[in-house]
């Protein structure tokens, strides 16, 4: 079985899925508007935590529960692609809201963000980690050196792989009906965490603004990408890091978790 179908509204089924998600944690229910996303950026981020994101392709769809996100702000926030304006590469990230913004690192993977705030203002959340919730087969396929289910979906090259997102996909519209029924994704509203099971603490692999709390992820989730320092990824590229990482998480609730970010990744890479 190549994925999953979709039953009635609200729900999906088809093969397995993983076993560190309840039943009410797997049902997508409605789909997200366009003023979900068109709020500040710090405020879609973890309200993004525990929302159901379905994208469907030419081998069948597959649905991932977010567990970590990373808001970005744009030119307000030095971290940013968008930081110092409007690029070829970053003029998505000025909106509409509710876009799909992806771009390419390390010259083999894919990342994906989703636009936020209002029309004309550059910022997004980037989509570190989730829980794959159905077509759990196909994020098989397409994950194959992942050691575990909750590792598929885990860092934002694997969320970004496990729903096929690439080049293709940059600019894909999240709150219209696909025109394609073989390339299309929306957010559901899932089921959020409470908000005593979220944490919050700086953005790995940042360069600049390193200290800033604006990484969100849901408290003990086994998806979410574990720590690692990014002290010699630095160095490597001259003050702009590559992966790099930052020192252990200092926020609120901090822990372990982390991962490369990618935001302040390399200027050097090919846009998408």
């Amino acid at each position: 079985m190549a994925g999953t179908g979709h039953g009635k509204a609200g729900t999906v089924t088809g093969d397995p899925v993983s076993a560190t998600t309840t039943d009410a944690d797997r049902n997508p229910g409605p789909p997200l508007d366009r003023a979900f996303f068109a709020r500040e950026v710090t405020l879609v981020a973890p309200d993004l935590l525990g929302r159901i994101v379905v994208a469907d392709g030419p081998q069948g769809p597959v649905g991932v529960r977010l567990t970590e996100v990373e808001a970005y702000a744009g030119s307000d926030d030095p971290a940013s692609h968008a930081y110092r304006g409007r690029t070829s590469r970053t003029a998505v990230m000025f909106g509409p809201p509710g876009h799909l913004y992806t771009y390419f690192v390390y010259g083999m993977h894919w990342c994906a963000n989703v636009v936020t705030g209002p029309d004309g203002h550059a910022s997004a959340v980037l989509l570190r980690a989730g829980e794959v919730v159905s077509g759990l087969e196909l994020a098989r396929l397409r994950r194959p050196t992942a050691r575990r289910d909750d590792h598929l979906a885990r860092g934002p090259a694997g969320f970004a792989a496990v729903l096929g997102w690439a080049r293709d996909d940059n600019g894909l519209d999240l709150c219209a009906p696909p025109r394609d029924a073989t390339r299309g994704a929306r957010f559901h509203e899932g089921r959020p965490p409470a908000s005593a099971d979220v944490s919050a603490g700086p953005r790995v692999g940042v360069g600049r603004a390193a200290d800033v709390p604006w990484r969100f992820w849901i408290s003990g989730a086994p998806s979410v990408s574990a720590f690692r320092s990014g002290t010699r990824a630095s160095r490597r590229t001259n003050g702009v890091p590559l992966t790099g990482e930052v020192a252990p998480d200092q926020g609120p609730r901090a822990g372990k978790p982390g991962g490369p970010s990618w935001q302040d990744g390399p200027r050097d890479r090919p846009a998408p």
